[in-house]
């Protein structure tokens, strides 16, 4: 009998610290998510469901370590968390799936269909890849073995949200408990070669690298393509010290996730009608190895390019700053910053232009830059384009020795220690106190130039 895994999400040990996740005055997710993940099993279960409940102290590693050790053909996946942001307006529920997935997608819309019918007064924020989220991959929607999604049910940080998540917990576990029921019924029983010999024969796809065929073919597993490991070398991957990355085994041949390739820079597509992988370098994509997180340096994207994935994720972003593409792209080439990352780290820190938090959209601060008086609101401009560089400056002060080309309106900028930052990932804890942060700028980069068709 197929078998449905929960988990609450967060209440584990990460690094022997407990992990209680966002916290609103005496309100932790973990203890809610426990409690509505409590109220889904017996419900389940009295459906005539097996379900098994992953249990709180595990890290997240270790949750997933426990899920693929008991999983099989038919299984399914779902761990439960709620947001927080700076902005309180922020609401609604999201399901997320591993990209580049559609069966997988129409499970999300599946989980989120069931979820509004019982609570119809929740916002939805719509079925979205794990690309989308701010790391850029879900390691529950990535390394877990059955077919698996990761839901937020609202924000913590948001009263309404906040609200509905105390006084109607039932009904939540009531939606998503229809939706599992749902979605259980409608997975096929897809054979997932981890450890086992495999007798079932899986479905094969063909490969191509930067245009070329491919001699091997891949496999499908669970609605997922799998490549040869072998094909890494050719693309300039080293997988030899990546333990995150799953691996499986069929017919004597070691395959890797397709989609674990775009973490590596590599551009992933799809042509149904001849059923193929088609996988691309970035030097193939015009893009130089080695240098999409090197903060000196030239931008890849077009003026249109930036406007187009501003409007894409935020219809009203243009409305106030409509020239900010243009300005991001002149700045940085003045002081020879990279206009890419400058772009794509003001996306981060402002939400596409939403502002909402101690920074307001007035004061032309488009990366949290702070006040040399401490003030919590941070520093202000007169213009969009000085905001921007200042931004540009407080950049090439961390990234780079040379002197400025113009003159200096970055507040903080005798603060830094030159040179000491060259990598975007070392700007955490450094420009944020977030040591995710500069992950989170590259997660953003790699959506900026999918939406360019750059990778």
């Amino acid at each position: 009998m197929a078998q449905i895994f929960i988990s609450a999400g967060h209440g584990g040990f990460e690094n022997g610290i407990q992990d209680l996740g966002a916290k609103v005055e005496d309100i932790t997710e973990a203890q809610e998510m426990i409690r509505i993940r409590d109220l889904i099993v017996p419900e389940l279960r009295s459906r005539g469901f097996q379900v098994l409940s992953v249990p709180d102290d595990l890290s997240l590693q270790q949750s997933i370590t426990w899920v693929n050790a008991r999983s099989r053909t038919g299984d399914i996946a779902l761990e439960i968390h709620v947001g927080a942001f700076q902005n309180t307006a922020v609401r609604g529920a999201t399901a997320y799936y591993i990209a580049s997935n559609s069966a997988r997608k129409s499970h999300a819309e599946l989980m989120l269909l069931a979820l509004l019918r019982r609570v119809p007064q929740l916002p939805s924020r719509g079925a979205k890849p794990d690309t989308a989220a701010g790391m850029g991959r879900l390691a529950f929607c990535r390394q877990v073995a059955p077919p698996s999604i990761l839901m937020e049910l609202g924000y913590l940080t948001n009263e309404r949200d906040r609200s509905m998540l105390l006084s109607r917990r039932r009904d939540f576990a009531l939606g998503l408990a229809d939706g599992l029921a749902s979605w259980s019924r409608a997975i096929t029983g897809t054979a997932d070669p981890t450890e086992k010999p495999i007798e079932t024969q899986l479905p094969k796809v063909n490969i191509t690298i930067n245009g070329g065929r491919y001699e091997e073919q891949g496999i499908i597993v669970n609605n997922n393509s799998y490549v040869p490991i072998d094909l890494a070398d050719r693309l300039g991957v080293d997988l030899t010290s990546t333990e995150d990355i799953r691996r499986v085994r069929y017919g004597n041949i070691v395959y890797v996730k397709t989609v674990d390739l775009r973490d590596f820079n590599v551009s992933i597509g799809w042509d149904a009608a001849s059923r193929t992988v088609q996988l691309k370098s970035e030097s193939s994509l015009g893009i130089c190895p080695g240098l999409i997180d090197q903060i000196m340096g030239h931008g890849n994207t077009s003026q249109v390019n930036l406007m187009m994935f501003l409007k894409n994720n935020n219809e009203e972003a243009l409305r106030n700053f409509p020239d900010l593409p243009k300005i991001y792209r002149e700045e940085g080439v003045i002081e020879g910053v990279n206009y890419d990352i400058a772009f794509c780290q003001m996306c981060v820190e402002t939400s596409f232009l939403r502002f909402g938090g101690d920074v307001k959209a007035s004061q032309n601060n488009f990366a949290g830059i702070g006040a040399i008086g401490g003030d919590a609101a941070g520093a202000a401009f007169p213009s969009a384009r000085i905001g921007v560089r200042a931004q540009i400056q407080h950049l090439k002060a961390y990234a780079s020795k040379e002197p400025l080309v113009q003159e200096l309106v970055d507040p903080r900028f005798r603060f830094v220690s030159r040179n000491s930052a060259v990598l975007v990932d070392q700007l955490s804890g450094r420009w944020a106190a977030d040591p995710n942060y500069g992950k989170k700028i590259i997660a953003m980069i790699r959506r900026l130039y999918e939406s360019a068709k750059l990778l």
